[in-house]
C-alpha cells in the first residue's frame, strides 16, 4: 500500500518493525520476533506466519480493560487455524485505534497476527482525528480487497465515511465500549468471537450494500442525534478513563447528570421540521438503523421503523424533560419494541428521507454522530444515502 502522504501521521503497529530501512511498509516484509505464539507439534502453519512478521513484547497499558487470558484465548484460536494458500488471501488493510478502550497493545497485534491466516493484511494506526478516512479512501484507491475498522464506532464511522460509494467492503472488529454497528452487521462484540467470525467470513465472502445517514456532509452507519444524547456523549468522551473502565454504566451515568443539570430546568430548544410539519423539542435524535444502540448485548430502541438497507430515516423528538417521562422512556427503550415513539411526550417520524433541525433561540445545540461528539450547531439538515457503503460480514 502507498501510504507516501500520510507517513508523518501513520504508523504501523506497535510492536512491528521493518527488517530494514529499506523494507517496504507492508506485513509481509517483518521477520520473526518474541510476540508470536510458541509452535505446538501439529501447528504447521506458525512458521510461515511468524516468519512475516516482527513484534516484540508489548508493555501493558494500565488504561485497557483486557487481561492475559483473552490474549491467551486470541493465541489458542491462532493455533487451531490452517491457511490458505496466498494466492487466495483477499487484501486487507486493518485501520487500527491505538486509543480504543477494549483491548491491549498486545492483544491487537495478536488478532493482526490471527487474521493473517486468511488475508494478506496491512494494518497501520490512526494518530488524529480524521486519519482513518484519509488511510480509507487511499486504500480504496489502491485496490484493497476489504478495509476492516479496527475501534470503536468512531474509528468505524471515519472508515465509512473513507470508503462510501468506492464498492471497497468495510468490515469491524470490536474495540470501542459500544461497537454498535459491529452487531448491527451481526458481528459478535467479543474480540475473540469477532476475529473467529471474520476468519470464517473469508471462505464466504459475501458484500453487500447499506445505507448512510447524512448531516451535512458528515455521514453516519446508524445514528445521529441533536440535544441530550450528544450532551451526554461530549460529557462522556471528556473522561476516557472512567469510558474505559465502567463502559455503558458511565453512559447511563452521564445520562442521568445531563438530564438533572441541563435538561430539567431551561434545556436547549430546537424546531423539527418534516415536510409541512414542524415540531419544537429538546432533543432528536436520527436512526437509519434498527437499533439506537445497546446496553451490553441488549439492544435500545427508540426511533422505528428504520434499518440499515431500508433507504429511509425514522427519528424521535422528546417535546419536553420531565422526571416522570424520563423514567417511563428509559423502561420502554429497555423494552423495545418502538414503545418509546408512542409516548405521550415524543414525537416520532418514520420512512422519511430528510429533516432540518434548528435552534429555537438561536442557542448552539451539541451535535453527535454515531457515539461520538463533533461540535456545535444551529440548523442541520439530516439526509440518507441509500446504498451508499459496502460491507462484509
Amino acid at each position: 500500500m502507498e501510504l507516501a502522504p500520510f507517513l508523518a501521521r501513520a504508523r504501523w503497529l506497535p510492536g512491528f518493525h521493518r527488517a530494514s530501512p529499506s523494507t517496504p511498509l507492508d506485513a509481509s516484509s517483518y521477520v520473526r520476533g518474541s510476540i508470536a505464539p510458541r509452535r505446538r507439534k501439529h501447528d504447521g502453519f506458525l512458521p510461515d506466519l511468524a516468519a512475516r512478521f516482527v513484534t516484540r513484547a508489548a508493555a501493558r497499558c494500565s488504561r485497557c480493560v483486557s487481561d492475559s487470558s483473552t490474549e491467551r484465548a486470541v493465541e489458542d484460536l491462532i493455533a487451531t487455524l490452517e491457511p490458505i494458500d496466498a494466492a487466495e488471501r483477499r487484501r486487507a488493510l486493518v485501520i487500527v485505534n491505538p486509543f480504543a478502550t477494549a483491548v491491549t497493545e498486545r492483544l491487537r497485534n495478536l488478532v493482526v497476527y490471527a487474521l493473517a491466516a486468511r488475508y494478506e493484511v496491512e494494518a497501520v494506526e490512526t494518530r488524529a482525528r480524521g486519519h482513518a478516512t484519509e488511510l480509507a479512501r487511499q486504500a480504496a484507491d489502491d485496490g484493497y480487497d476489504i478495509v476492516i475498522a479496527f475501534g470503536g464506532d468512531g474509528t468505524v464511522n471515519e472508515t465509512a465515511n473513507g470508503l462510501a460509494g468506492s464498492g471497497t467492503p468495510l468490515s469491524c472488529l470490536p474495540g470501542g465500549s459500544a461497537n454498535v454497528f459491529c452487531k448491527l452487521l451481526g458481528i459478535p462484540g467479543e474480540i475473540i468471537d469477532a476475529t473467529q467470525h471474520l476468519l470464517l467470513m473469508a471462505d464466504t465472502f459475501s458484500p453487500r450494500q447499506v445505507d448512510l445517514g447524512d448531516v451535512d456532509g458528515r455521514l453516519y452507519t446508524f445514528s445521529a442525534g441533536i440535544g441530550m444524547d450528544a450532551d451526554v456523549v461530549r460529557g462522556v468522551d471528556a473522561r476516557p478513563r472512567l469510558k474505559a473502565r465502567f463502559g455503558p454504566y458511565f453512559f447511563l451515568a452521564m445520562a442521568l447528570r445531563t438530564f438533572a443539570g441541563h435538561y430539567l430546568i431551561r434545556p436547549p430548544r430546537m424546531f423539527v421540521s418534516v415536510g409541512s410539519e414542524t415540531v419544537a423539542g429538546v432533543t432528536t435524535i436520527v436512526q437509519n438503523a434498527v437499533h439506537y444502540t445497546y446496553f451490553h448485548d441488549r439492544p435500545i430502541d427508540l426511533a422505528d421503523g428504520a434499518s440499515l438497507d431500508g433507504g429511509t430515516l425514522s427519528s424521535v423528538v422528546l417535546r419536553r424533560a420531565s422526571v416522570l417521562g424520563a423514567a417511563s422512556l428509559l423502561a420502554r427503550a429497555a423494552i423495545g419494541g418502538g414503545r418509546v415513539a408512542r409516548h405521550r411526550q415524543v414525537a416520532s417520524f418514520r420512512d422519511i428521507t430528510s429533516m432540518t433541525v434548528s435552534s429555537a433561540a438561536g442557542r448552539p445545540l451539541a451535535l453527535q454522530v454515531d457515539g461520538d461528539h463533533i461540535g456545535e450547531v444551529t440548523e442541520a439538515r439530516f439526509t440518507i444515502r441509500p446504498a451508499a457503503l459496502t460491507v462484509v460480514a
